[in-house]
């Protein structure tokens, strides 16, 4: 019996520091195996914002030992969903994936209160692209 490959997403961002390592995160939390993911930067940063480390610390997910990558076209054409947070052009369009463009504010320079609004839009928008991909999210984290 052959099973499919489960969906794979792709969340990027300009410095792979905040947003996108947060949505990631939050996708991984709650669909485990059942999607594949990663996140890239058409610019990373060096490190991952310290306040998107400790909002997400504040919910039980450590994004501590997280490294921004660089976008590349191999990324983008492995994935079947591509979500954008404000890269603009900087992501290559194949035929045939599916795109998505989340306006969610950047955590660049802010602290941790300014964040955590920001960690729950993004924890929204990943449950509902979840749900539209068919993936049940486990009812504590629904």
């Amino acid at each position: 019996m052959t099973s499919n490959p489960p969906p794979s997403v792709l969340f990027v961002c300009v410095h792979n520091a905040g947003r996108s390592q947060m949505a990631q995160a939050w996708l991984a939390h709650l669909a485990g195996d059942a999607v594949e993911v990663r996140s890239a930067g058409s610019a990373p940063a060096d490190t991952v914002n310290p306040a998107a480390v400790e909002a997400m610390r504040e919910v039980g997910i450590d994004i501590s030992q997280a490294r921004p990558a660089v976008l590349t076209t191999d990324s983008v054409r492995r994935s079947d969903v591509v979500v954008t947070m404000g890269c603009g052009d900087a992501c290559p369009i194949f035929p045939g994936k599916r795109y998505e463009d989340w306006p969610v504010d950047d955590p660049a320079g802010q602290g941790v209160e300014a964040v955590r609004p920001i960690r729950d839009a993004i924890r929204g928008r990943v449950v509902d692209l979840l749900t539209s991909l068919g993936v049940a999210v486990p009812a504590s984290d629904g």
